[in-house]
């Protein structure tokens, strides 16, 4: 189910920015300058304030990585109960950048688009996130565009929340603690997190959330680095099958020096 709401919810959502850009197409070159300079601390900077770069930078990152989850480690735990179309690792790489590129480039910047060009949204005013993406929506699209921005944000929420739980929970049984018991506590606490969120602020849950990913990401990112080498090789190999014309696949027994720790079962 989640498979097809998901990306049909965002799908529409890619549409009504379009429309929305269409409608006020002179004043998109303005709203995208005002992303970008917003974006790396230009406008900021013009101004005269002191660290506004790497305070712009520093926000960026940790809202791209809530967005994406890239270098998270997160994502790479469905990825690793996929079948990758070719069957070959890198394959399934390829899938996880573009879902980075979709997020970040395509649906965030379409949100920012739709709130500049809106009007909505006034320095001070403390409102920010969901409400001013539905403020704007309202604007463009009267109620109907609150109301979607309502849905679409149910949907979001509730599949990263499955996602996120089935995510733990594959840990938890790797990690020796996939009894009843202990599912019966991670499920436990993962229902009180959703309820603790519900109930504090944005900027309370933020901030868990950001200090929650940089420690994720800390551990995942020394794993990238010590397979880095692994990554290069697996990735020229499929290039090279591409270059040639092939359709790339990967076979654990042609490649001995990285058989390590990779089950033969599904790379025989």
């Amino acid at each position: 189910m989640a498979e097809i709401v998901v990306p049909f919810m965002a799908g529409i959502y890619l549409l009504a920015a379009i429309i929305v850009i269409v409608m006020n197409l002179p004043a998109v070159p303005g709203a995208l300058w005002q992303i970008v300079g917003g974006a790396l601390g230009l406008t900021e900077a013009a101004g005269g304030v002191a660290g506004s770069v790497a305070a712009a930078a520093m926000n960026g990152i940790k809202r791209g990585l809530f967005s994406n989850e890239a270098g998270m480690g997160s994502a790479p735990n469905i990825a690793a109960v996929a079948t990758p179309d070719p069957h070959h690792p890198s394959s399934q790489g390829f899938v996880q950048a573009l879902g980075v590129f979709i997020d970040t480039i395509l649906v965030c910047s379409a949100t920012a688009v739709m709130i500049i060009l809106s009007g909505v949204m006034e320095p001070g005013s403390g409102v920010t996130g969901t409400v001013l993406t539905q403020n704007a929506l309202v604007h463009h699209f009267g109620a109907a565009g609150g109301v979607f921005v309502a849905v679409a944000i149910f949907f979001f929420a509730f599949t990263s929340i499955i996602g996120n739980y089935a995510y733990a929970e594959n840990a938890f049984s790797y990690l020796g603690f996939g009894s009843k018991t202990g599912l019966t506590v991670l499920r436990v606490a993962a229902v009180l997190m959703v309820i603790w969120g519900a109930i504090q602020s944005v900027a309370t849950v933020f901030n868990l959330a950001d200090a929650s990913m940089g420690l994720m990401a800390t551990i995942n990112l020394i794993a990238i680095m010590a397979l880095s080498g692994t990554v290069a090789k697996l990735t020229r190999d499929y290039l090279a099958q591409r270059k040639a014309g092939k359709m790339p696949t990967f076979h654990l027994s042609q490649h001995p020096d990285i058989g390590r720790g990779v089950d033969p079962e599904i790379w025989q």
